[in-house]
């Protein structure tokens, strides 16, 4: 398989994602649309590709991002045909929409590869988040000094959702952080920043200091053996249950259930089976 850095490229921009996932077709063909989350998109591409491999002719697809909350927003709509999400249902997302379950992601607290952290307590992890320090010569394991630079995602992320449920629980990123639209963008800003630490999905971290959490390395030997306490779930959201043997209700058995896709999965996340 290809390494997390190239593995970036397939979902750098979502019109180059189009170009390489959607082959010259019948317009009669059915296209399956996705948008949402930038963790999900980098998988949401292979799977596609790989389908179509053994399914030519039978579906096209169009992928674009925009994060979490911007994929269930556009499902609910009718706007997608599948929102893809990096964060649980919440109370407060619209009416008549299904979370798919598709496989399970390892979120990793990340430096500068010039200050290698080797671990970081929950405790800890709040208080530089949170702002309640500021100056790394404040925390333990540091190889530098100075202000801590703090990079986050923005709200409609998926993963700015499981990051406060699974490391900041009642605790609040501090309001100074730098906000980013995307895991890429968060990677480099942090590889480009030595004073920097931020967050992001397993499969953006090449080239970048992970730091274990709890005691337990962020990879994924420990996601897939269930040890590492930061991993969450990936979903394909759909509008109600879709239709038997409808062009999405075939991609999304194959995605749960084919060999193929839970070994594509297995590559950089946590398969279902």
């Amino acid at each position: 398989m290809t390494t997390r850095l190239r593995r970036l490229g397939v979902c750098a921009a979502a019109v180059g994602v189009l170009a390489a996932v959607v082959p010259g077709t019948a317009s009669a063909t059915p296209t399956i649309t996705m948008s949402g989350s930038t963790s999900v998109a980098p998988l949401a591409t292979l799977l596609a590709k790989q389908y179509l491999k053994t399914h030519k002719g039978k579906v096209k697809f169009k992928l674009a991002q925009g994060g979490s909350d911007v994929g269930v927003a556009d499902v609910a709509a009718g706007r997608v045909t599948i929102g893809n999400s990096s964060r649980d249902p919440k109370s407060s997302d619209p009416g008549g929409i299904f979370f798919n379950k598709i496989a399970r992601d390892a979120i990793c607290l990340a430096t500068n590869p010039g200050n290698r952290i080797a671990n970081l307590s929950q405790a800890q992890a709040q208080d530089i988040f949170s702002g309640r320090v500021r100056d790394w010569s404040q925390v333990a394991g540091s190889s530098i000094t100075g202000p801590i630079d703090l990079i986050v995602r923005t709200p409609a992320s998926g993963t700015q959702d499981a990051f406060q449920k699974l490391f900041m629980g009642t605790s609040k990123v501090a309001s100074n952080a730098a906000a980013k639209a995307s895991n890429g963008l968060v990677a480099a800003s942090v590889k480009t920043d030595k004073q920097a630490i931020g967050y992001l999905s397993y499969a953006f971290t090449s080239g970048l200091n992970d730091t274990a959490y709890q005691g337990v390395a962020c990879n994924l030997r420990t996601a897939k053996a269930g040890q590492y306490p930061g991993s969450r779930n990936f979903w394909f959201v759909t509008r109600g249950t879709p239709a038997k043997r409808s062009p999405v209700a075939r991609f999304l058995s194959w995605v749960q259930n084919a060999r193929a896709a839970q070994k594509l999965i297995a590559s950089e996340w946590v398969p279902l089976k």
